[in-house]
């Protein structure tokens, strides 16, 4: 039985629009992994990774071996990359589930071949500038990728992280010819990887040399590109809308200061009405954003607390039950996640996965 559900604060995921990022996302001949770390960005792992693979994905990433085995638990059978290595104890159990592990330390390679039973896929990550886990230096790859071979386990990919792909062709230039560089080198030793990838969003939408056999894409297939207006070619649709209704509303006269610290001051007679969502929910405490009521612009007034919000409406009048959108489209206008990321010197990517499980998702197509 589902619990029940009573204040009127909730998300709705478009998962048709799901489905149309990630076509619009996979390159011809190019195999696509959808990564749905973080509960996939906060728009539901299950939900997301079914969609993802209707509309033609071939490969779910994940962070931790726990979301691979919430998938597997799930009745999802597709292949899961398992995106950073396996920490000590874990090894038996990505196993038994199926889960493909990285592999890119000899601790991690020793551990992973003590507990395999036969041969096991693994994808070996090279280090091509990031710096955040990867073989460093990448000219140490072919040693490790025999080392690999020797310990019964078969090395099905190499791969990187792109580190400045939405900004930065040099830098992502010099990531790719050192991966090229490994993987000439390791074909010179004798192997030759199934799948050689790197692409994130930013590759995939603005680096075609970065496609390789498989892309990655991560914050775009929910609709969101890595940077502001990157990738407006290829017409990705926003999946998630996050909407509540309005709990009270007032008329204050200028002068009257609202919420914790009494830091906003109104400069003039304003409608004031109250949210019931709060930062214990995931909207940002720093926000200085607007949210859309009657299809206009309200700003948050003062500090949001932990459980609701307060916003001027001005002399648009208000009433406990309009409804508000706090992400996504009412009307003509529309807050997106960068613009709220903006107003909270944050980025996209944190304002989407951390709206938090006190709010309920529900799910269309």
């Amino acid at each position: 039985m589902s619990e029940p559900r009573f204040r009127p604060t909730w998300v709705e995921v478009d998962l048709d629009r799901i489905r149309h990022n990630v076509r619009a996302l996979t390159p011809p001949g190019v195999e696509l992994m959808a990564v749905v770390k973080a509960d996939a960005y906060g728009h539901g792992d299950v939900p997301v990774a079914r969609a993802s693979l209707d509309a033609g994905a071939t490969w779910l990433g994940v962070a931790l071996v726990e979301e691979g085995l919430r998938l597997r638990l799930a009745g999802i059978e597709a292949p899961i990359l398992v995106l950073s290595e396996a920490p000590e104890g874990s090894e038996a159990v990505l196993l038994a589930h199926r889960l493909t592990p990285s592999l890119y330390t000899r601790p991690g390679l020793a551990r992973l071949a003590a507990a395999a039973r036969g041969p096991v896929a693994v994808h070996v990550k090279i280090d091509t500038g990031m710096h955040r886990v990867g073989l460093w230096p990448p000219d140490a790859a072919p040693a490790f990728v025999l080392e690999v071979r020797d310990a019964g386990l078969q090395v099905e990919g190499l791969w990187t992280h792109l580190a400045k792909s939405e900004d930065d062709e040099v830098t992502t230039k010099l990531q790719l010819d050192r991966l090229a560089g490994v993987v000439e080198s390791t074909r010179e030793a004798g192997l030759a990887p199934r799948y050689v990838h790197a692409a994130n969003s930013g590759g995939v939408l603005r680096h075609p040399e970065a496609h390789l056999d498989l892309v990655r894409p991560g914050i775009a297939i929910y609709g969101l590109p890595p940077g502001p207006g990157v990738g407006e070619g290829f017409e990705l649709r926003p999946a998630l809308t996050w909407r509540s209704r309005v709990a009270h509303a007032k008329r204050l006269q200028t002068g009257e200061r609202v919420s914790y610290g009494l830091h906003y001051e109104l400069g003039r007679p304003s409608w004031i009405a109250t949210i019931p969502v709060g930062y214990a929910d995931g909207y940002p405490r720093s926000t200085t954003g607007e949210v859309l009521i009657g299809g206009g612009r309200c700003r948050v007034a003062g500090t949001v607390t932990m459980d609701q919000l307060i916003v001027d409406c001005g002399d648009r009048e208000v009433a406990a039950g309009d409804e508000v959108v706090l992400l996504g489209r009412q009307g003509d206008e529309e807050v997106s996640a960068w613009e709220l990321a903006a107003s909270a010197g944050t980025v996209a990517y944190e304002i989407v996965s951390r709206i938090g499980p006190r709010v309920p998702r529900e799910y269309r197509g």
